[in-house]
């Protein structure tokens, strides 16, 4: 959720971008870690309250006394001080390479927090949206945010985004033409079946869209029937919003060179040889299967559950289960090895033992990534999809249609 509005309040300013490492990585950078790290695109400048500054003209600064390195930052690094309402400020206290911007202001995220928790309006001090996106899961309410919350979209203003091979995907496309704008969209239309709405995900998670999908393919698990939207209007009224995440995944190739992606249905390993693949599996760094012999190991999503995974013989989950999935392919040993679920903290890692002569490649939502020795996956902390349904979309349903499938036969 703090990712999400991180990149919904700085949505659409030119020059501006937010990086969101910190998070994905549970780590925090310190300061003259991000001069290191950003001295090569030009000065960095650093925004701060005037509260930390306050008596740095004595050298007891909150800089001065608690960042690491304080003294040589005060005294070497640029800083924007912004004033603090309540937040007494002096031109002494300013560090020796600094501008102060007065705004005069409340907004202080601590504050934020505490009108939410207390019930009290924060308008003005987030952006409309941010403040939208906030009571849309409840969040700082003192109690466990929302995953699945009703949603209306009113004022339709799209990204459309379309399997431009089906024919019936264009041809809706175009009845909904009349909404498309080229800025300031405030939901994604994706037309066509579920390999459509993977990649528009992939592609468009980062703008903080909800996803409304038309199923102009096969089951559509993530997509909305047709004739609802177009024989009774678009757009659609009582729509409910499922937050559903993304797999974070990092691999490590034959070289020692590292890499990260994202997946929004799986990510698996398989063998790159016609020697069947020699796989040690850890969960959260314990070593489950010393040495896991077959094809290959998937790592699904319960979005994704319904794809390979469920090729795979491992049972669909609906798309809100908080948890995913540990699937093997053609597994020799250990003599039946079942599907695994994982809670949504754990993280998986699935190392190669059989050298170059039994090599592994990796795929995430289908995209090939190389050959690998190594391979992490986990849920994201940081990238989520909102996908919208109709309140007649019945994701149960769809999934007991494959469990329970119609006989062939007639009587």
């Amino acid at each position: 959720y703090r990712a999400t509005m991180a990149d919904i309040a700085f949505r659409g300013i030119e020059k501006v971008s937010v990086e969101l490492f910190d998070l994905e990585q549970a780590t925090f950078t310190r300061t003259y870690q991000l001069q290191e790290r950003y001295a090569e695109r030009g000065d960095i400048w650093h925004v701060v309250g005037t509260d930390l500054i306050k008596d740095g003209k004595s050298g007891n600064s909150f800089i001065h006394k608690t960042w690491e390195r304080g003294e040589y930052i005060w005294h070497n690094y640029k800083f924007v001080s912004i004033t603090r309402r309540g937040i007494e400020s002096d031109s002494r206290d300013l560090p020796p390479n600094s501008i102060l911007i007065d705004l005069n202001i409340e907004g202080a995220s601590t504050l934020i927090r505490e009108k939410i928790f207390r019930r009290e309006s924060i308008t003005g001090l987030v952006t409309a949206e941010v403040e939208q996106y906030i009571e849309r899961y409840g969040l700082y309410r003192g109690r466990i945010p929302n995953r699945a919350t009703n949603y209306s979209m009113t004022d339709p203003r799209l990204l459309l985004v379309l399997d431009d091979q089906n024919e019936k995907a264009k041809v809706w496309a175009s009845r909904l033409e009349k909404y498309a704008v080229d800025d300031r969209q405030n939901c994604i239309v994706v037309i066509g079946g579920d390999g459509t709405m993977l990649r528009a995900i992939r592609k468009y998670w980062r703008l903080r869209l909800p996803f409304f999908g038309i199923n102009a393919g096969h089951l559509g698990f993530l997509l909305n029937n047709h004739q609802e939207i177009f024989e009774f209007g678009f757009p659609p009224e009582d729509l409910l919003l499922r937050q559903l995440p993304l797999l974070y995944v990092e691999t490590i190739d034959p070289e020692g060179s590292s890499s990260q992606t994202l997946a929004f249905n799986d990510v698996w390993v398989e063998r790159a040889t016609s020697q069947a693949a020699w796989i040690e599996v850890k969960v959260n760094n314990q070593v489950r299967l010393p040495k896991l012999i077959g094809d290959g190991v998937l790592v699904a999503t319960a979005a994704g559950s319904t794809a390979y995974a469920r090729a795979m013989g491992a049972m669909p989950m609906l798309a809100e289960t908080p948890a995913f999935l540990l699937v093997g392919s053609n597994i020799l040993s250990p003599p039946n090895w079942k599907t695994v679920l994982l809670s949504f903290d754990s993280e998986v890692e699935l190392q190669s033992l059989g050298g170059d002569k039994r090599s592994i490649k990796c795929y995430a939502d289908g995209f090939l990534q190389g050959k690998v020795v190594n391979m992490k996956a986990r849920i994201s902390r940081i990238a989520s999809a909102e996908v919208a349904f109709c309140a007649s979309h019945d994701m149960a349903e769809k999934i007991a249609q494959l469990q329970f499938p119609k006989s062939p036969l007639t009587f």
